[in-house]
């Protein structure tokens, strides 16, 4: 049974750092697609950094390109995401995600190629 536990999460002021980070078991981690999806009132659901199976690939969305940074250990079948310079608009619930099928998946940004999610974590920027 797949299972992704986030945390990590908090209060940070604006232009603060946060660590999150995703624990998973279950499953052969090493084979999979990574991602972190975010869920905010006014954008829905969205991948905001993905990674593929060897971190060989990463992919950003536009709005935290060069400012949070995705990374898995594959021993120790944990998933990082790294958040410097945080916005307000960066507010919102990040979840851990598993890509549904193993090793390449055609849209990384996608967030319904992830089929398996975490509890989620909250991260809130304030002013």
């Amino acid at each position: 049974q797949v299972h992704l536990v986030e945390s990590g999460g908090g209060s940070v002021a604006t232009g603060g750092s946060l660590r999150l980070s995703c624990a998973a078991s279950g499953f052969s981690y090493y084979i999979y697609y990574m991602a972190w999806i975010r869920e905010t009132p006014d954008k829905g659901r969205e991948v905001v950094a993905s990674i593929s199976h060897d971190s060989r690939r990463t992919l950003y969305a536009d709005s935290v390109k060069g400012r949070l940074t995705i990374s898995r250990d594959n021993d120790e079948n944990t998933l990082t995401l790294q958040m410097n310079s945080l916005k307000e608009e960066d507010t919102g619930m990040y979840y851990c995600a598993r890509a549904s099928g193993n090793l390449f998946i055609l849209r990384p940004l996608e967030t319904d190629e992830y089929g398996h999610w975490g509890q989620g974590t909250r991260v809130t920027v304030v002013s």
